[in-house]
């Protein structure tokens, strides 16, 4: 009989060298994201200030339509802040989904490797204690990553499941089967 291993699918995927990338990739849409929602708030604070600033020396319908303008375009910039959120979380989901889908089998391949009949995701399984030494995350991302540093390109086939990788830990010993 095996023992049961755990592992953090969120961990494997969150310090692979892979997620190292996308997340780059996701901060740079972010900080663009960014730069246009400061540009429109810097645009709304001025169009403040112009409003206080004139507000003795315009005329009734001059002042009503900068404020309708300014009205308008916090509405814009409240859009604006609400689609890019919506954006980056479903980027960030979708990467999520594809780096779980390409992790999959290397948990897979490690498990076999150390003879383990059972896998959970300690942070979705219910699990309520485990210990450490049955955790399996650290050879699932030293296997992970030395995959990806040799892995085909995306348009490629996926890489296989039976590479030899040391793992991070060595492996608690399984006991001896049972005839």
């Amino acid at each position: 009989m095996h023992p049961l291993i755990r592992h953090s699918l969120l961990a494997a995927v969150a310090l692979s060298a892979a997620a190292c990338v996308t997340s780059s990739d996701i901060q740079k849409i972010q900080s663009q994201k960014q730069e246009d929602l400061t540009k429109r708030q810097n645009e709304l604070k001025d169009l403040e200030k112009k409003i206080q600033d004139q507000n003795k020396s315009l005329s009734e319908e001059a002042l009503d339509k900068l404020q309708k303008d300014y009205q308008a375009k916090a509405l814009e910039f409240k859009r604006a802040q609400d689609d890019a959120q919506r954006e980056l979380e479903e980027l960030q989901r979708r990467e999520l989904s594809e780096l779980e889908k390409k992790v999959m089998p290397v948990i897979d391949a490690v498990a076999k490797e150390h003879g383990y009949n059972l896998v959970f995701n300690k942070f979705q399984s219910g699990l309520l204690f485990a210990d450490a030494t049955t955790d399996l995350t650290d050879a699932v991302i030293t296997k992970f990553n030395s995959q990806i540093a040799v892995a085909p390109k995306a348009d490629e086939k996926a890489p296989k499941a039976d590479a030899k990788a040391p793992p991070a830990k060595p492996a608690p010993a399984a006991p001896p089967k049972k005839n």
